[in-house]
């Protein structure tokens, strides 16, 4: 899968490849306390093993993994993706059939450096990504889920316009190696322009 680069006005999302070493292992030791509920590498070795991982889905054509850099002083600042990027069977004849852009996918693997949280970085990180998927792929859905006990996380989903469909139950292994009840949420392509406005009002605020 072709990887991107999408730029902002605060930050820019890069494909994230092995020269992020370094920074990504920056960006996790300013507050290790932050990823009580996600897996965050927290050394070099288990940030190199995190990076060829990415780089697997991405030859695999699932995921698209992003480092997240600060666009004034190009620091990296933490890292997100595209994945569970679903193509669905479309039969021929229908618009969709044939089209090689995913018609669905998540967002996640988000984090950020303690000096980048209560910034402009994940919000803008969030537009960028929605506004590629929904006016470039034009995909139908892009879900979000979160450890159901990580209240920040999903109270920063509900701010963009997330919608709440509910709790999957054992869902996925938590960050503390424990079945893990995520919340989920969705943006679907019909609430995408009233999420483009909030997120926008957002980003232009003072």
């Amino acid at each position: 899968m072709e990887a991107l680069t999408l730029p902002g006005r605060f930050v820019r999302l890069e494909p994230l490849e092995p020269c992020h070493t370094d920074g990504l292992v920056a960006a996790a030791a300013e507050d290790s306390s932050l990823y009580q509920w996600s897996a965050v590498p927290q050394n070099r070795e288990a940030t190199a093993r995190y990076i060829e991982t990415a780089l697997t889905w991405r030859r695999a054509g699932t995921a698209l993994a992003f480092a997240i850099v600060r666009a004034e002083n190009e620091v990296v600042i933490g890292s997100t993706r595209f994945f569970d990027m679903e193509r669905w069977a479309w039969p021929q004849g229908h618009a969709r059939h044939g089209n090689p852009h995913p018609d669905v996918c998540e967002i996640g693997y988000t984090w950020l450096a303690r000096s980048a949280v209560r910034t402009a970085a994940n919000t803008e990180a969030k537009f960028l990504m929605l506004t590629y998927a929904f006016e470039v792929w034009k995909v139908l859905r892009v879900c979000l889920h979160t450890d159901a006990r990580n209240q920040r996380s999903r109270a920063a989903i509900e701010r963009i316009g997330g919608q709440f469909e509910g709790i999957l139950r054992a869902h996925r292994m938590a960050a503390d190696f424990t079945p893990r009840d995520s919340a989920r949420y969705s943006i679907c392509a019909a609430d995408w322009p009233d999420a483009k406005l909030r997120l926008t009002h957002f980003l232009n605020r003072p």
